[in-house]
């Protein structure tokens, strides 16, 4: 496998916002999250019919929502720490191990505790994975390409969780039977794994991203700085809000959306599936071109009104109009592609994580981002749980509504930063420039 990239196409991946020396780490990053997201959209219904109940299904996934959210901060934290290869191939191992711990022994003997165990630690494996190559981006992508360089992240990790992974899950299901889908995964994670490590040769993320004086302060110390830098940098702590709220809704979904569209619109498993994956692939085409413009406009109006506003309105059509249309399948189609697309508002919040604070807590910064994107991983399914509890499905979806509108409210009114592009003209972010120089450099 070649890892050089001639001069043309060096050009081409700088005009497309992609940085030529990680341009492989985005394959790597998709063929795994395919892998990953081989199982997203049916898991919780092929347990359901093989022994366990939907409540069961539920909190198994709780559990991997809760280990998804510790390896969320170990992905950033360590990254700071050791460097982002080192978290990749840590993280890729252990998806690995646990993988065939679950296949070959928990879901045969359908044990719910082999299978919470197995499958649940399993969690901490694919944020490892894929957030540890977003911070190596954010240290390596030039500060004017470091929007549409996220974006293309994000292309590659919803490509595969859960677009193209519910694709191969349709085709392979039918080919091959689900029980056998799911070894299929594990064929893909190696092989994004071997990608990654034979083909990235950029070399600021085979190290640890720390400076002389925050190597001096101790392992346990630096692990910490990626939790205190909540109360030294509030910005950071009401981003860390927004970007819970991205994609809290979104993971909810994988609970009740399989059983609403099937059971209550009259979907087939098939129709269902094609809907996820037409979602996934809108939106996820959407990611570059949402970073491009984030990039020029600025971040934070994207992350507000197309980010905040656009997910809660579109959400919210999402779930309304399939009942309303009598289960038209192009108009579901149609809002969950909406839904997709405006979830890419939220793009440019690792930007702005990575510019709200001094250039020495940067790592810090991801390490929060990426500890809130676990977070959404468990609050999902678990804010379902205990809403579906006391209003019903559809007290879930208003409440989820206004999640989105707060996250538009602290947006526009607490992330203001004096990098953003958007705000070069905006007289408070020149001040805030004046008044903490060191964010500006």
């Amino acid at each position: 496998m070649t890892t050089t990239t001639s001069p043309a196409a060096s050009s081409l991946l700088v005009r497309l916002g992609i940085p030529p020396a990680l341009a492989w780490g985005y394959i790597a990053v998709l063929l795994f999250m395919i892998g990953d997201g081989v199982e997203s959209n049916y898991l919780a219904p092929y347990l359901s019919h093989n022994g366990f109940t939907l409540d069961i299904a539920a909190t198994v996934i709780a559990f991997y929502g809760i280990t998804v959210t510790l390896g969320s901060w170990l992905a950033g934290s360590l990254s700071t720490l050791i460097g982002p290869r080192k978290v990749m191939l840590l993280g890729g191992t252990i998806w690995i191990v646990f993988e065939i711990l679950f296949l070959a022994f928990a879901l045969p003997a359908q044990s719910f505790v082999g299978i919470a165990l197995t499958y649940g630690l399993r969690g901490v494996a694919y944020p490892m994975f894929a957030y540890a190559f977003l911070v190596w981006i954010q240290s390596a992508a030039p500060t004017e390409m470091r929007g549409s360089a996220t974006g293309w992240f994000w292309l590659a990790f919803t490509g595969g969780l859960p677009t193209l992974g519910s694709l191969v899950a349709i085709f392979s299901i039918r080919a091959i039977g689900e029980y056998a889908t799911f070894w299929l995964s594990l064929v893909l994670v190696v092989l994004g794994m071997a990608i990654m490590l034979l083909a990235v040769k950029e070399r600021s993320g085979y190290s640890s991203l720390l400076d002389d004086q925050q190597r001096s302060q101790g392992t346990w110390r630096t692990l910490m700085g990626g939790i205190d830098i909540l109360w030294r940098e509030p910005r950071i702590a009401a981003a860390a809000v927004v970007r819970i709220i991205n994609t809290t809704p979104y993971f909810g979904f994988f609970i009740f959306l399989p059983g609403f569209f099937t059971e209550r619109i009259g979907f087939s498993q098939t129709e269902y599936l094609s809907l996820i994956t037409i979602m996934g692939l809108v939106g996820m085409s959407f990611n570059p071109i949402v970073g491009k413009i984030s990039d020029r406009i600025g971040w934070r109006k994207v992350l507000t009104f197309f980010g905040g506003l656009g997910s809660g309105i579109a959400m919210l059509l999402m779930y309304f109009v399939p009942q309303w249309s009598g289960g038209s399948f192009f108009l579901s189609v149609l809002c969950a592609c909406l839904y997709g697309i405006t979830l890419c508002g939220y793009v440019p919040a690792a930007a702005l994580f990575s510019s709200l604070c001094a250039p020495k807590d940067k790592g810090n910064a991801m390490a929060i981002y990426c500890f809130s994107a676990g977070l959404s991983t468990f609050f999902g399914p678990a804010l379902y749980s205990g809403l579906n509890a006391l209003f019903g499905t559809e007290g879930v979806i208003w409440c989820y509504a206004l999640l989105y509108l707060i996250s538009a409210v602290t947006s526009w009114c607490f992330l203001l930063s004096p990098l953003d592009p958007g705000e070069q003209n905006n007289p408070a972010a020149r001040r805030l420039r004046k008044l903490d120089p060191v964010t500006s450099k």
